[in-house]
């Protein structure tokens, strides 16, 4: 068993992050000492950016999922590709 700790400023990010491990079933534990101070910054560029990647990306698995839209095979993505 491995362990890693992540320091994380942003609650969204703490959000988003919280919702990957549990998707992926992993175990996780929050240090509540450090958490009672929950300073928020605003996201920056990078940040930013992948949030609204991560978002997309669950949305388009939700429409997947609901049958509203066809997503691509690996055949497909990795025709793109070459």
């Amino acid at each position: 068993m491995s362990r890693l700790t992540v320091n994380i400023d942003n609650s969204k990010t703490e959000k988003i992050v919280l919702e990957v491990l549990q998707a992926l079933g992993l175990n996780y534990e929050i240090d509540a000492a450090e958490n009672s101070g929950n300073i928020q910054r605003p996201l920056n560029n990078a940040e930013l950016a992948f949030y609204k990647r991560l978002k997309k990306s669950f949305e388009e698995i939700k429409l997947h999922r609901e049958g509203k839209i066809k997503l691509k095979t690996i055949e497909e993505v990795l025709a793109e590709l070459s």
